[in-house]
């Protein structure tokens, strides 16, 4: 694989993040579910940023598998990301964002549908839980003619983030993604991304798996509810069963890799989380830089680890420097 020019090739949704810090009190009074997510309209959204009222509101191109390609560079790698933004500020500001990030973001300009860019209200409270308000957008209108088959052969690896199988366009663009990594001998890395995706499409997650993929990321929640067992040993052992190469992250304990059948535990790094959201997005950059670019999967874990535990340590859903050069420390 040394020859490919990037590490990974990423398709997700497009969405602009917009970052507020509340105290529990406005979760409640606005009756969101705290730690969840919520789709909504762009005026709902409106209500609740004119209710929060927050000075210090912070904006980035995110999206799950955006935030993943960020970590990939950040860990000293490559990626080109696919997904849809509209003609509009937003959509600039995401286009720009993630060229200035490092990533060659591909998509192929389009006619105005009148959808705007999709864009989430995330909001953390002081235990550092983020509740997220999202409006889907044009994100929801890719389709696998959007997508560049050239780059993608031109890569090591394919990721996918789950939130795609919850509309029809994106999902045939997911399929189609792996569809075309197997024709053309490209890795494949898929993660749930959501626990309300499993309860919604935990069978049809079966069949991706198995049809499909070499490597799958879940948290904890997301693999219990998937295999309907509690125990994380018991559901490290059933994913081994049906994914050659699984990762299944337990918060500051650290993760789980299960490969060919066999079970580690790799520990995390001890921090004070002051925001979770992007530690599993910025987890799977690490995994998925290290598994492009020599490392094993213990190392590529470790690595995963650490990179989600300095997310996790300040505000937003990803860091604004690099940690290449912590590497030699962290990985001996």
């Amino acid at each position: 694989m040394a020859d490919k020019k990037y590490d990974v090739f990423g398709v997700g949704n497009a969405i602009v993040d917009i970052l507020a810090q509340v105290e529990d009190s406005v979760i409640d009074d606005l009756g969101l579910n705290k730690g969840g997510m919520a789709l909504m309209s762009t005026d709902q959204q409106g209500d609740i940023l004119t209710r929060v009222n927050d000075p210090s509101l912070s904006f980035a191109s995110g999206g799950s598998a955006a935030n993943t390609m960020v970590a990939i560079v950040q860990s000293g790698g490559s990626g080109v990301y696919s997904g849809k933004v509209a003609n509009d500020t937003n959509g600039e500001f995401y286009h720009k964002d993630m060229e200035e990030s490092g990533i060659n973001f591909y998509i192929p300009p389009t006619e105005s549908s009148g959808e705007a860019t999709g864009s989430c209200v995330v909001l953390t409270t002081p235990d550092a839980e983020r509740t997220m308000c999202t409006h889907l957008g044009i994100s929801t209108q890719l389709k696998k003619e959007d997508l560049n088959f050239d780059l993608l052969e031109q890569s090591k690896c394919s990721y996918i983030e789950g939130y795609l199988w919850d509309a029809e366009d994106p999902r045939a663009a997911c399929v189609a993604t792996f569809e075309e990594s197997k024709k053309r001998g490209v890795r494949t890395a898929f993660t749930f991304s959501d626990p309300f995706l499993i309860d919604r499409f935990g069978d049809q997650f079966k069949g991706l798996v198995n049809d499909y993929c070499d490597i799958v990321f879940c948290n904890a929640d997301e693999a219990r509810m998937f295999l309907g067992v509690d125990s994380i040993e018991a559901c490290a052992e059933k994913m081994g069963e049906i994914c050659e190469l699984v990762f299944i992250t337990d918060g500051g304990d650290g993760c789980y890799v299960i490969e060919n059948g066999k079970s580690a535990k790799v520990g995390g790094f001890p921090v004070k989380a002051v925001d979770t959201v992007g530690a599993g997005d910025s987890f799977a950059g690490g995994v998925l830089y290290g598994l492009t670019n020599g490392l094993d999967t213990l190392q590529s874990a470790k690595w995963g680890n650490y990179f989600a535990s300095q997310v996790v340590a300040r505000f937003g859903p990803r860091l604004s420097e690099s940690l290449e050069p912590k590497k030699a420390e962290i990985l001996g």
